[in-house]
């Protein structure tokens, strides 16, 4: 029996000491690994300045009365009528309608007691074709304009973002090289990068935007429409290990 249990602890502590000349170079090897020295953050941008190629209307009804299903079925006519005169113009792309938000709410009085309810129904009207859009917002009868805005379409975002990540991309590597060599290294490795996108509209025009409504619901004249720019802007961000 004892020699049974000598043999069983010998062959434990074996199997120890190969378990440690197992771990421990590897061990060692992860704590001595040296770390990368020279390395540099840095980020470009690529951007570019275009011309807004979308408009968005948005048309309102609004309808006030003391029968909640009175004023909903009310909304309701009055923006299927919209809806239905509307979709003849429709054409994809150019001239594009879709329903928004229709909301019935309760209306209080001063001292909290429920005196009446109020809907709002929306359509809105989007699209290229500009003048169109314009002539068409201004002529749906019992809506008004609720708000008008310019932007890039999905279409020529995807088209300019990767333009201007191109010119990120050839600027983020003029300046790595341009860094390395002021440092008096001869090159560059790359160790990690992200990329992000934006865009941002100039020359905003609340003021046109307010008129305009205020126009439509006075004489139905088509609505003064100018789109203004907006600025695409792509920027690369990374880090670099400069060699000599």
């Amino acid at each position: 029996m004892s020699d049974y249990l000598n043999a069983k602890h010998g062959l434990a502590t074996f199997v120890l000491l190969a378990l440690c000349l197992t771990v421990s170079p590897l061990t060692a090897t992860a704590q001595t690994a040296p770390e990368p020295r020279n390395i540099v953050q840095l980020s470009a941008s690529g951007t570019l300045e275009v011309a807004q190629d979308w408009l968005t209307v948005s048309l309102t009804a609004t309808k006030e009365g003391s029968d909640p299903a009175v004023v909903q079925g009310s909304l309701r006519q009055i923006t299927e009528v919209a809806l239905n005169e509307l979709r003849k113009s429709v054409q994809p792309g150019s001239i594009e309608v879709r329903t928004g938000t229709f909301s019935l709410q309760p209306r209080y009085s001063n001292d909290g007691k429920l005196n009446g309810w109020i809907g709002t129904s929306e359509l809105v009207l989007e699209g290229s074709d500009f003048p169109r859009i314009g002539a068409m917002a201004s002529k749906v009868q019992h809506m008004t304009i609720g708000s008008l805005s310019f932007s890039l379409s999905r279409q020529a975002r995807a088209r300019l973002e990767g333009q201007a990540q191109s010119l990120a991309i050839e600027s983020f590597q003029a300046k790595a090289g341009d860094i390395a060599r002021s440092f008096g290294f001869k090159d560059y490795a790359l160790r990690e990068v992200s990329v992000s996108a934006a865009d941002q509209n100039l020359f905003p025009r609340p003021h046109m935007v307010a008129m305009a409504a205020r126009t439509v619901m006075a004489d139905a004249a088509p609505v003064p429409l100018e789109s203004g720019k907006s600025l695409v802007v792509v920027t690369v961000s990374g880090s670099v290990q400069l060699f000599k």
